[in-house]
């Protein structure tokens, strides 16, 4: 997520609020964070943030920054005691999600965000910051950890989006295991949420190599779960990421998804986010994705070819050969998004992927600017 450090922050406690350019009414403040450049310090919001020194008023919380550039207007943010502020929800992203868990059942040997074991309960804190999202919201994300590790609580959150956010599709992103108990699916099918998609990663056509990556013999509760979520008409998207363990093996896996799970609505062929436990393990998952395109290729064009809508997520379109191009998504979230100076002035730059802000220059050796137009051979 996105984060601002202050200079200085009078607060005592966290603080969740809306976040307002412009002076609200009195009556209509208590959950509003005033953003502003005047120094100016008004009673009734929740906080304010200012590029003044407003030590002379304590009767508000008040945060001094730098400059205000980085707020707008119905972003939502969460202060810490130490005035770190975190953007929950920003107005103007396409991938918004809601943070269910820490905890997970799996450990990932790629896994960007490692699991802990124990935490607090995040739900009312979620349940709030939910309320303050724009009604007009067009997605929101459920992830972690792994989000069933909150067990019944997941539906109270799908239930509250489904409530402030009444366009909004909803993705969750879940290992898919908890789904093996056909009562638990039934539960989520009785959301009966307009567009819900749960997205589930399955790593090879092999049980033992799938079970070795996610650290847990979970394949056939995987596979049993996508069938009950099946049964019950849920939307599913399955993701692929890419590494040293899992290339060699794409198209076997494009096959066996099309033979085994006809009815899913999307496969998405990931390209590897190299933090955490990916960093830890680099030395057994690195591989230059140029290097893997012969497999990639073989398994989307498989799939695309059976009418099952196949994406690549992350990718650089430099590195891609030419026909597989159109199947690539921008897909790293905004935050965490960049490009390197010799992206400056290629031709597919707004319509390419970009980096991992994270990745540490572990990226490909065929990054090239392609100067060319769509008439390019490469």
């Amino acid at each position: 997520m996105k984060q601002v450090k202050s200079i200085y922050n009078s607060n005592s406690q966290e603080l969740l609020g809306k976040v307002t350019l412009n002076d609200k009414n009195i009556f209509n403040r208590s959950t509003y964070i005033l953003v502003t450049n005047e120094k100016k310090l008004p009673k009734g919001y929740k906080a304010v943030i200012s590029t003044h020194d407003l030590s002379g008023d304590t009767s508000t919380p008040y945060v001094k920054v730098d400059n205000i550039s980085a707020f707008n207007d119905g972003d939502v943010i969460n202060i810490t005691t130490d005035g770190e502020i975190c953007f929950l929800y920003e107005i103007s992203s396409t991938s918004n999600v809601v943070f269910a868990t820490a905890r997970c059942n799996h450990r990932c040997i790629m896994c960007p965000q490692p699991p802990v074991l124990q935490e607090k309960d995040r739900t009312d804190f979620n349940l709030k910051l939910i309320k303050l999202f724009d009604k007009g919201a067009q997605e929101v994300g459920i992830t972690g950890g792994e989000p069933t590790m909150i067990g019944d609580k997941l539906f109270d959150i799908i239930r509250q989006i489904k409530k402030s956010c009444p366009k909004a599709a909803i993705s969750i992103l879940s290992n898919g295991v908890k789904f093996a108990d056909i009562n638990y699916a039934a539960k989520l099918a009785a959301c009966n949420h307009h567009d819900l998609q749960i997205d589930i990663p399955i790593f090879s056509d092999i049980a033992s190599i799938h079970n070795h990556i996610v650290g847990a013999k979970t394949f056939y509760k995987t596979v049993q779960g996508l069938y009950n979520l099946a049964q019950f008409g849920q939307q599913i998207g399955l993701r692929v990421v890419i590494h040293k363990q899992t290339y060699k093996r794409l198209p076997q896996l494009a096959d066996y998804i099309y033979h085994n799970f006809p009815f899913v609505t999307q496969v998405a062929f990931m390209q590897m986010e190299t933090t955490g436990l990916a960093e830890t393990n680099l030395k057994d998952l690195w591989i230059d994705p140029y290097d893997y395109n012969k497999e990639l290729k073989e398994a989307v064009l498989l799939l695309n070819n059976r009418d099952i809508t196949t994406y690549v997520y992350n990718a650089q379109l430099c590195v891609l050969p030419p026909e597989l191009r159109p199947f690539a998504k921008q897909s790293i979230s905004e935050w965490k998004d960049v490009y390197l100076p010799v992206c400056d002035g290629c031709v597919l730059k707004g319509e390419c992927g970009g980096f991992f802000s994270t990745n540490n220059n572990n990226i490909s050796t065929h990054i090239h600017k392609i100067e060319c137009t769509d008439s390019c051979t490469e």
